[in-house]
């Protein structure tokens, strides 16, 4: 197996195109296989699946050093893609989203159920996320643990790319809750210039939502890549609409998310 495997589901629409796409940009700079990953509904659906496949590798332009693989298996979207990512050891799951739209605005979006069942990092991408060098990712913590959980990942990144690393919190009113804040930027901060990572920090203002604001970050600075850990206290997590807001933001910009662990299980 290669040391560094993407998964790409691909449902055989424009946004499945998309992530596989994002995939050979992203294996331009490590060598990789990416693993092509379609779940049918019954067996009967295997040879079709499987020549439809076939027609979609033969007809990328591979980088050096890259390889495309498939693997087609029967089940449900929201099982088969995290337990294939762990019993492959894939690095990274590189998943299209068709957005919130319609009852999935009800319902919870496809990808947040499926992040909310992998261990692994997803990187979630639209139908018209532009193919681009990354130059700057933008790394929104919170006062919780969890949210430094995606600090590491999101420095590999810019590691492999050259990228500055944009860390963003909020203004806390509580003296107490400021200074914890200073205490976690501090933290990322610490552990980027220790990688030798470039960074700059910035306070969101407080109050209202944080994921506009973070949005809005994006529109007032150059941001190729938003990463986040995703922490739910909700029974119910694929409902919240922090981290959905972002995967599915206007600009496109693709979002690098998380499923953390809880904190007490971790030390920082």
């Amino acid at each position: 197996m290669s040391k560094n495997l993407y998964l790409v589901p691909h449902d055989f629409t424009s946004v499945g195109d998309a992530a596989l796409l994002y995939a050979l940009h992203l294996g331009k700079n490590v060598h990789t296989e990416i693993m092509l990953l379609h779940v049918v509904h019954s067996a009967s659906e295997l040879a079709k699946t499987s020549a439809k496949m076939d027609s979609i590798i033969a007809n990328q332009n591979l980088p050096e050093g890259v390889t495309i693989t498939k693997k087609i298996v029967e089940g449900s979207i929201f099982e088969k893609i995290a337990l294939i990512a762990k019993k492959e050891v894939a690095q990274l799951i590189i998943m299209g989203t068709h957005g919130a739209t319609g009852m999935q605005k009800l319902l919870g979006s496809n990808a947040m159920k499926v992040i909310t069942s992998a261990e692994t990092p997803f990187l979630i991408v639209q139908k018209d996320t532009l193919i681009k060098p990354i130059t700057s990712v933008l790394v929104p913590i919170d006062l919780t643990k969890e949210s430094l959980q995606i600090i590491n990942i999101a420095g590999d990144i810019a590691t492999i790319f050259g990228a500055e690393v944009h860390v963003v919190g909020e203004k806390q009113n509580d003296e107490l809750l400021s200074q914890q804040m200073k205490n976690r930027i501090l933290i990322v901060k610490n552990k980027y210039e220790d990688r030798k990572i470039p960074c700059t920090v910035e306070l969101l203002k407080s109050g209202g939502s944080y994921s506009k604001k973070i949005l809005a970050y994006t529109n007032e600075n150059v941001v190729d890549m938003i990463a986040i850990a995703y922490h739910s206290e909700s029974l119910l997590p694929q409902f919240d609409t922090f981290a959905q807001s972002l995967i599915t933001n206007d600009k496109k910009i693709p979002c690098m998310i998380l499923n953390s662990k809880p904190a007490s299980a971790l030390y920082f």
